[in-house]
């Protein structure tokens, strides 16, 4: 049996990120803001949304009113604040709310986007949310949290807790509680590039960096 490897499909090396975001070509972006070193992958769809520093989000994914903070991982296939419809009206259809599309009215309905939009997902700094994740509106996600795949997240996630399962339930901390408050105290997200490249051996050992950094 012959084997043929076809160079030109290779995975493309690790990009080289700086202070501009490294969008995906095939990304789809409108409104949103983002900080130094992010990246956003492959059809990946973003609005209204806030990436902070160090931030990434991988391919596949959908992101609509969301702010995350700095050195947020987010796999691919992750839904972040889906759009949900009106379930107290007589219908759920959105033409009551995008009657443009069918010739309906000359305008959607402005305060139900707006409304929308104020139902603002919260992910904090250092989290990690894992493939194929659902964070529903208003969801706040604490500091360092880590969410399973494929769960579905309906209520806020405490800073360090391990969730999974839809809907998404505590597994663990992943810390004791006096650790993570001091991991969490010494804010090390927001120390400059040259510092965290100056500093970046001793993230390897936790204990020696809280005995060093925490207040």
């Amino acid at each position: 049996m012959s084997h043929t490897h076809i160079a030109a499909h290779n995975l493309p090396q690790p990009a080289r990120l700086g202070l501009e975001p490294t969008l995906s070509a095939s990304a789809i972006v409108r409104d949103c803001r983002f900080g130094r070193y992010t990246q956003v992958g492959d059809q990946t769809r973003m609005e209204d949304c806030l990436l902070d520093d160090y931030a990434y989000v991988q391919h596949f994914c959908d992101l609509m009113s969301a702010d995350i903070g700095k050195f947020a991982n987010i796999a691919n296939m992750v839904r972040v604040n889906p759009g949900f419809h009106p379930m107290e009206r007589p219908t759920l259809h959105h033409f009551v709310y995008r009657p443009t599309m069918y010739g309906m009215a000359e305008q959607d309905d402005a305060d139900f986007f707006a409304w929308r939009r104020r139902q603002r997902v919260v992910i904090g700094h250092d989290t990690w949310i894992g493939h194929g994740v659902v964070i529903m509106p208003g969801v706040h996600i604490g500091h360092g949290a880590v969410v399973g795949s494929n769960s579905v997240v309906t209520k806020d996630v405490p800073a360090y807790a391990i969730v999974a399962g839809a809907p998404a339930k505590l597994i663990r901390q992943r810390f004791p509680k006096a650790i993570a408050q001091a991991l969490e105290a010494t804010a090390w997200w927001d120390w400059d590039h040259d510092t965290l490249t100056e500093r970046m051996p001793e993230f390897k050992d936790l204990r020696g960096f809280l005995a060093k950094y925490a207040p």
